[in-house]
């Protein structure tokens, strides 16, 4: 499961570059089999980088210490929760997750639009492709490969950073991730209004639940951060 989670994560990079250039190209010539291949390469891209999220959880879980992530972040006495935790202890794995994230949102966008806003949802769909490409060419090339392998196995890993061990970190992360990766969701609407010329407020309309889930879900990550810095902290 590992090794096919590496895998899908290498295939996820052409795709999103392909999602992007198609984009932006069929909504500059105007052609519907282009952005329909656009939209289809998001919903791929989202299902690719679930199955590396996956795997990194799996050799989390399997202890497979060759792993220089997991041998970082985790050790055999660490409990099973925190080890599935392990995918946004660190940064290498928190960027993986923000990408999932990411993938998750634009497909509902497009979902969503998928029988409206029409003019606006190629350039929207090479926005979102082109951020999702961009976090996996850091993660596949700026030495923050979840997958980098050491040139030995250790016995054990180091371990979680105590602090961490709470159960609001296990959640105050994620949320925090889900209202900033919700945000590229008006971003894309704001940069299509801005290529196609419409910069009325019609954006800011369609976006305004958007805004609003992001706003709602950073709130509530700010408090369960609280409480764990008030519980391990004792701020």
């Amino acid at each position: 499961m590992t090794a096919l989670g590496e895998f899908a994560l290498w295939i996820a990079l052409p795709v999103a570059f392909w999602g992007m250039t198609m984009g932006f190209v069929g909504g500059y010539q105007r052609r519907g089999d282009l952005v329909l291949s656009a939209e289809r390469s998001v919903y791929i891209v989202f299902g690719l980088l679930v199955v590396a999220s996956l795997g990194v959880v799996n050799a989390f879980l399997k202890d497979q210490f060759q792993y220089l992530y997991v041998a970082s972040y985790s050790n055999r006495d660490l409990d099973p929760y925190y080890k599935i935790s392990g995918l946004w202890a660190g940064q290498t794995g928190s960027l993986l997750f923000w990408a999932v994230l990411l993938a998750l949102f634009a497909c509902f966008a497009v979902y969503q639009n998928r029988d409206r806003n029409r003019e606006l949802m190629p350039n929207v769909i090479g926005v979102l492709q082109g951020i999702l490409a961009f976090f996996l060419v850091v993660l596949l090339f700026a030495d923050v490969n979840p997958f980098e392998q050491l040139g030995f196995t250790p016995q054990d890993g180091q371990g979680l950073n105590p602090q961490l061990q709470s159960y609001w970190m296990t959640i105050h992360p994620p949320v925090l991730y889900l209202g900033f990766t919700a945000f590229a969701i008006p971003f894309a609407f704001a940069m299509s209004a801005l290529l196609t010329g419409k910069t009325d407020s019609r954006w800011i309309v369609l976006t305004r639940r958007w805004t609003l889930i992001s706003w709602l879900f950073l709130s509530i990550g700010i408090i369960l951060g609280m409480r764990w810095a008030y519980e391990e902290l004792g701020w």
